[in-house]
Parts: C-alpha cells; sequence; structure tokens
C-alpha cells in the first residue's frame, strides 16, 4: 500500500488547530504544517517514547494485567519503542504498526513493566481503523484473536484481573477504533461532498446567469417584437413608420449596451463596477423607453428614494422592468401606472394596468421571470406578489427592505 496523503484528517487536524489559534489558544507554525505527515507523525512517537518511564506518567500507565512491577531493564525499552516509534509510519503501514505495537504491548504486560508507552498502541489502532484500506475484516479478526490471546495469557501469569475488567478494557479501546472508522468514512466522502457541492454551485451560477440573462433582455426584445407588430399597419404613414424602427434601433443598442455590461458583470476575471448596474434613478429612462413602445406609462413617486443600497435597488429596479416587460406582453396599449413609495422600513413597489381585451398575437414568455424576482426579493428580506385585480387587471406589488447586501 502507497503513502497516505495528508488528506482529511491532516486538513481536519489543521483547520481546528488554526481555528484555535486564530481564539489565542493554539498557534500551529506554517514550517511545522509543511513538514510531512512522516516526520510529524514521528515527532510524535518519539515524544510518546520519551514520556513511556517519566515517573508520574508511568506509574499510571495502561496497567491491563495489574502483575508485579517489574524493574525497567533492555526488553522494558525495546517494548516502549515498538509502541512508540512505528507510529511514525502508521499512515504508510497501519497494519504493520498495529501489529509492532500490538507486540510491544503484550511484552510491557506479560513483564509488569510500568510504562506511559501503551498510549502509542491507542493512536495505532486508530490509524488501522482510518487508513487500512485492504483485508480490514481480516485485520480486525486477528487483532481480536491476539487480545483474546493476551487475556488468557495473563490469566495463566496469575493476572487478578477479572473477565468483566478486560471487556471493559475491550470496550475501551474500541473507542479508538470507532474514531478512526468514522474519519475514514468522512475522508471516503469527501470527494462526494465536494462534487455535489460544486455541482450545486454550478446549478445556482447558471440559474443565476439565466436570471440576469432575463431581466435585461426580455424587456428590450419584447418592445422591439411589439414595434415591430405595430409596424405593419403604419404603412400608410411614412414618418410614424421611421419613428418605430427609429425606436426599434434605439432600444436594440440599449439592449446590447445592457447586455455588455451584463457580460463584463459575470466575467470572473473583470471586477465590473457596481454604477454600471441600473438603480432606482434610472426608473424615468425606463419609462420612457416604454412609451416609446407605444405602452402609456405613468410614474409616480412618493417619499425620498435611499437607503436601501445598490444590490436591493437593483432589485427594485428588476421588479418594475419585469411588470413592464409583461404589460408590453399581456396588456399592449393598456394605460399602466408604476408606483414607488420610499418609507423608512424600504421601498413599495406597485405596477398595474387597466383591465382590457388580450391581445390577439401576445408575446409568449419562459415563465421564469416574476419566479425569479419573487426569489430574489425574499431572500432581500421582502415580498413579492402578482396577480389579476377584482376590476379584470393585473396589478405587482413588491416590498424590498432597507439594508445594504451588495
Amino acid at each position: 500500500m502507497g503513502p497516505a496523503a495528508p488528506g482529511f484528517e491532516g486538513r481536519y487536524a489543521a483547520g481546528v488547530l488554526r481555528g484555535l489559534g486564530e481564539r489565542g489558544r493554539v498557534v500551529v507554525p506554517r514550517w511545522w504544517r509543511a513538514r510531512s505527515v512522516v516526520v510529524r507523525d514521528g515527532a510524535v512517537g518519539v515524544a510518546l517514547a520519551a514520556l513511556a518511564f517519566v515517573p508520574p506518567l508511568a506509574a499510571n500507565g495502561t496497567r491491563l494485567g495489574e502483575l508485579p512491577h517489574r524493574a525497567v531493564d533492555g526488553l522494558a525499552v525495546l517494548a516502549a519503542l515498538a509502541q512508540t516509534v512505528p507510529l511514525a509510519w502508521r499512515r504508510r503501514w497501519p497494519s504493520a504498526v498495529l501489529a509492532v505495537a500490538a507486540g510491544g504491548f503484550a511484552v510491557q504486560e506479560l513483564r509488569g513493566y510500568p510504562t506511559f508507552a501503551g498510549a502509542g498502541l491507542l493512536v495505532a489502532l486508530y490509524s488501522a481503523a482510518a487508513y487500512q484500506e485492504r483485508l480490514r475484516g481480516l485485520t480486525t479478526g486477528i487483532a481480536c484473536a491476539g487480545y483474546a490471546g493476551l487475556a488468557v495469557a495473563l490469566h495463566a501469569a496469575g493476572s487478578p484481573t477479572r473477565v468483566q475488567d478486560f471487556v471493559l478494557f475491550f470496550l475501551i479501546v474500541m473507542a479508538a477504533v470507532a474514531a478512526g472508522s468514522r474519519v475514514r468514512r468522512m475522508r471516503i466522502m469527501e470527494p462526494e461532498r465536494r462534487r455535489a457541492a460544486a455541482a450545486a454551485a454550478r446549478a445556482g451560477e447558471r440559474a443565476r446567469i439565466a436570471r440576469e440573462l432575463h431581466d435585461v433582455i426580455t424587456h428590450h426584445v419584447t418592445a422591439m417584437v411589439v414595434q415591430a407588430d405595430a409596424a405593419q399597419f403604419l404603412t400608410a404613414a411614412p414618418q410614424k413608420v421611421s419613428a418605430n424602427l427609429e425606436a426599434i434601433s434605439g432600444t436594440g443598442r440599449r439592449a446590447l449596451r445592457e447586455l455588455r455590461d451584463l457580460l463584463g458583470v459575470l466575467d470572473p476575471d473583470r471586477v465590473a463596477p457596481r454604477g454600471d448596474l441600473p438603480t432606482l434613478a434610472a426608473l424615468p429612462e425606463l419609462v420612457v423607453q416604454t412609451r416609446s413602445a407605444g405602452q402609456p406609462v405613468e410614474l409616480v413617486e412618493d417619499g425620498r428614494a435611499g437607503g436601501l443600497g445598490s444590490g436591493r435597488e437593483l432589485t427594485a429596479y428588476r421588479v418594475v422592468q419585469e411588470a413592464l416587460t409583461n404589460a408590453l406582453k399581456y396588456a399592449p396599449g393598456r394605460p399602466t401606472r408604476v408606483h414607488l413609495a420610499h418609507r423608512g422600513d424600504g421601498v413599495h413597489i406597485a405596477v398595474g394596468n387597466d383591465p382590457g381585451p388580450a391581445p390577439a398575437h401576445p408575446v409568449g414568455g419562459s415563465g421564469r421571470g416574476l419566479d425569479g424576482l419573487r426569489e430574489r426579493v425574499e431572500i432581500l428580506g421582502g415580498e413579492l406578489h402578482a396577480g389579476p385585480t377584482d376590476d379584470g387587471g393585473f396589478l405587482v406589488t413588491a416590498r424590498i427592505p432597507t439594508g445594504d447586501t451588495a
């Protein structure tokens, strides 16, 4: 099995320690994070080996067999080193490290050496659960059989430990195995989570681009279609035909200009100025454009604009633009009123048109306009409603609260 990448566990631990460091508790030096996992894990193993026979720790180390203490000798040192130093390779060869550590632990318990090195066995168990890829079931079976053999050997050596104590110790060390298994599952699931997050991001970006294209283009194209349809009835009045063609040309140029601005905003390599996007100050020009398409529009504003922020002003502008676009599509030629009320809690918008017969050849729509706007308004904490009125007209109302989310 090849070397394990620092991967999930390393990034997880680094993230935790980095977060602690930001709160002033722990600071992980960058030079240490840049070291290979063998160096870092080896440092942990060496530290455990150095602490193995420190009196306060050694006296409270793992005492599974509870056999009488034996003086430290060369075999005790070898057993301690077997449980600690191989941890440097715990990610590369987890099963081999576990086998060596388990052997050292068995010698330590059967000989009665007082040592703190038993903590290395817990790290080895965790590592085997986290990094062993092949023959995991066989490794688990051998480990359990080895533990049962050690329990029998300790009992034969005169250990006073009861069966229930062996079972309790087994459950305790299984917590390390469970922790390693959980990290392994999370590491395996991480690529899938990344793919799902990337797919969601792509879908969201596609929806945003479609929404912006709809908002920018639909109004102008609808106006051009309405003007072109009207031109066929003006053949007897060349001056009116000329005015209509001029209006179509102007609308097309505005559409191209706004499309270029939109593509600039969507270009990730270009920082587009927010000033290129329309705000409520551009509503009079929008009303004039709509009138030039043959739609009688009246604009009324109450109060003084301000406090919305550029992002919310853009949304408010799009609400009016979409409502006027729908009026051009489904109520051409009917008087339409745009009312903006600037209040302390935000701007209140109402766009309605008079009742009348449906057009013989309505301009079709995608159905995404008002739904997309409703979503954008609700994200800002506002609300949007659209529907027919009692007298047969149509009314769009929206409330966009104050605050700048741009």
